[in-house]
């Protein structure tokens, strides 16, 4: 650190924690920190995931740097700096319709199967508009160990056709399967910046999602896209008002598309330089 032009950290991490700690004896060396988790005050957090929060926030003790966070948290606090992460370039920007609301209605899961995504959510919203004759289908993309779990669900509910799991594919792969998508389903329990839900926008796909981190300013509060709680009955109270509203679906996801679209990876670059040039 001594002898660096510039000191950047990535917290939260074990090797973030420390550095947040050396980083206090350099208060006149340019310092950046990206925080790549949920700086949202009042998610849980481990308690060494708060300390790192409480010093890179502190003005006291951390000077001279810029702390790059998920969303706009403390706007008085010059520590801060809401930030954001890009998957696609200007030259991937191409017109994309709004998708007309027909059936089967097309949903996407994109991420690890694991608790914390809460992707048997999905699934279980799936079958409730099964039950409820609405043909729709639910199309996973992502590995975890929650994999078996999902195909003992697939499998005690008949849904061999209607839920499918793709597991890992790669990128050209996946923005396929946006296009195809009429929207996205997540309901994680924690974020920082969830790239899924800004590509699913993206692409026209809309975003149906828990309040976590960022995203309410992503999805503009639900003018962007749908707010939900983790609970399949609200899920499908959602798309069933947006069946009613088609308009509704297509203002929603042309917005969607707008915003994201600002966030490619040269304005991403063009902002890390600017950082960079500013310490």
């Amino acid at each position: 650190m001594k002898a660096a032009d510039h000191i950047h950290l990535r917290c939260p991490g074990n090797m973030g924690l420390l550095g947040c700690l050396a980083q206090v004896f350099f208060p006149r060396k340019p310092k950046t920190a990206k925080y790549a988790g949920n700086w949202d005050p009042k998610s849980k957090q481990p308690a060494t995931y708060r300390l790192q929060q409480w010093i890179l926030a502190n003005r006291f003790l951390t000077k001279n740097m810029q702390v790059l966070v998920y969303g706009d948290w403390d706007a008085a606090n010059p520590n801060l700096k809401p930030f954001f992460t890009a998957t696609y370039k200007n030259n991937e920007i191409q017109p994309t319709i709004p998708r007309e609301l027909n059936f089967p209605l097309k949903f996407i899961f994109v991420g690890s199967l694991v608790k914390g995504k809460n992707p048997i959510i999905s699934c279980k919203a799936l079958k409730l508009l099964q039950d409820e004759g609405i043909p729709s289908e639910l199309h996973l993309y992502g590995e975890g160990p929650e994999r078996e779990i999902i195909e003992r669900f697939i499998a005690d509910n008949s849904l061999h056709e209607k839920i499918i799991l793709h597991g890992n594919v790669n990128s050209s792969d996946l923005k396929k399967a946006y296009l195809e998508s009429h929207f996205l389903l997540f309901a994680s329990k924690s974020e920082g910046w969830p790239k899924a839900v800004a590509e699913a926008m993206f692409w026209g796909c809309l975003p149906i999602t828990t309040r976590v981190s960022c995203v309410p300013e992503m999805v503009d509060q639900g003018k962007r896209g749908l707010l939900i709680d983790s609970d399949p009955v609200q899920i499908i109270g959602g798309v069933k008002a947006l069946i009613k509203n088609p308009e509704d679906y297509r203002k929603k996801v042309e917005k969607a598309m707008t915003w994201s679209r600002a966030f490619t990876l040269e304005r991403f670059q063009s902002e890390i330089k600017n950082l960079l040039i500013r310490g």
